[in-house]
């Protein structure tokens, strides 16, 4: 095996120790009452409560319905934002119309939107997708119009010499050379609506991880509110793992 491929191996072993010692470093103090297992259960205790809330089908529950409108939420806000980003980058007039507003808007708290949001779209699942939406279409903006104008110049006199078509300038140029800055605004977005939607189904919602984690602070179920918090972390590291497949698929050159 070559250093590197040993360089490889040791990085993964760390990656997967880490975590674990700390667990086992946290199971020790709760055994030995070296912290307050009223309020830092221990780790063999929050997952049995995680198997149990597993079989009963109440944990499947709460993390279709966080997942639901984190899919949905995401998307509108990234097509959205997709389009309106390469408007900005590539029209001059558009940019000069959008950009005051975007960083005018942009540095407002997303979840202090909620109650605007609840009167426009109703208490319902819509008002969900909508702050997630809005949480999303701001970074994937800034990141594709960013994207746009790293461009080199060439490019974009190409396509102009050649007399495309507008459409073909977002499709077959703008969009190739953004994709970088698009994906990477996604993964910051997508972070992003994880916290916006526990958040809000913390405040206004009759299920999801959220409300799972709220509710059960509020009658002292621990156990149960670091479940919540558990497959918050799960859902981040598996976005997260699906987004970078996601990158190697639709930009191969940038791995090379």
């Amino acid at each position: 095996m070559t250093s590197r491929g040993a360089n490889v191996v040791v990085n993964r072993l760390i990656s997967v120790a880490t975590p674990l010692l700390l667990l086992a470093a946290w199971e020790v103090a709760a055994r030995t009452h070296a912290i307050d297992t009223r309020f830092f259960s221990s780790p063999t205790r929050i997952f049995a409560q995680f198997w149990l809330m597993l079989s009963d089908g109440e944990l499947l529950y709460h993390t279709m319905a966080t997942v639901t409108r984190i899919l949905i939420g995401f998307f509108i806000g990234t097509t959205v934002g997709i389009v309106l980003g390469l408007a900005i980058g590539l029209i001059p007039t558009v940019s000069a119309a959008l950009q005051p507003l975007v960083d005018a808007t942009f540095p407002i708290p997303k979840v202090g939107l909620l109650p605007l949001v609840i009167i426009l779209f109703g208490i319902g699942e819509a008002s969900k997708y909508a702050i997630i939406a809005i949480s999303v279409v701001y970074l994937v903006i800034i990141n594709t119009a960013a994207g746009v104008r790293q461009i080199e110049r060439i490019y974009l006199d190409v396509g102009r010499n050649y007399h495309a078509s507008r459409l073909m300038m977002f499709t077959d140029v703008a969009l190739p050379g953004a994709l970088p800055s698009i994906v990477t605004g996604m993964k910051v977005s997508m972070g992003v609506s994880l916290i916006v939607i526990v958040t809000a189904e913390s405040l206004a919602a009759k299920s999801g991880i959220g409300y799972l984690i709220w509710t059960s602070w509020q009658v002292f179920e621990v156990e149960k509110m670091y479940v919540g918090l558990f497959v918050t972390a799960i859902l981040g590291f598996a976005a997260s793992l699906l987004l970078d497949f996601t990158e190697r698929r639709l930009i191969p050159w940038k791995r090379s």
